[in-house]
């Protein structure tokens, strides 16, 4: 059972929980490590603003200044998984996070999915964020 929206932070574990029971592992630990982990930091930086420099082929030129849609302080992830899309070198990391926006609405619950491709080079596996389309 999920937690009432509007919880805080004391049900994001029961919202991991019920994230990854309804969609079961099927990625190597390393792999779905590094893309939680990558689809955190982009999605942060997405939502923020803030790191947006590490990703200039997801967000374009890193000097152009652009106004943060959320608080950096009011933004939290909630959950995450990272799960195979389709074929061996793709992979889906879904996300439900919360975040007061500029407007100064705070909602939680929100959904987002970075889709990522797996380049291997020199023997070393990375994953790459695709852009929205």
């Amino acid at each position: 059972m999920l937690p009432p929206h509007g919880e805080g932070a004391s049900g994001d574990q029961a919202i991991q929980q019920a994230l990854e029971a309804a969609w079961p592992a099927d990625l190597a630990v390393e792999d779905e490590r590094q893309l939680r982990a990558a689809g955190r930091d982009l999605l942060r930086a997405d939502a923020t603003g803030f790191g947006r420099a590490r990703w200039p082929a997801f967000f374009g030129r890193p000097d152009q200044a652009i106004a943060p849609a959320f608080a950096t302080a009011r933004f939290r992830i909630q959950a995450v998984v990272a799960r195979r899309d389709g074929a061996a070198d793709r992979a889906v990391v879904h996300l439900v996070w919360a975040g007061t926006d500029r407007g100064g609405t705070y909602t939680d619950g929100r959904i987002t999915n970075l889709s990522f491709t797996r380049t291997i080079k020199r023997g070393e596996s990375t994953w790459i964020p695709q852009r929205r389309t």
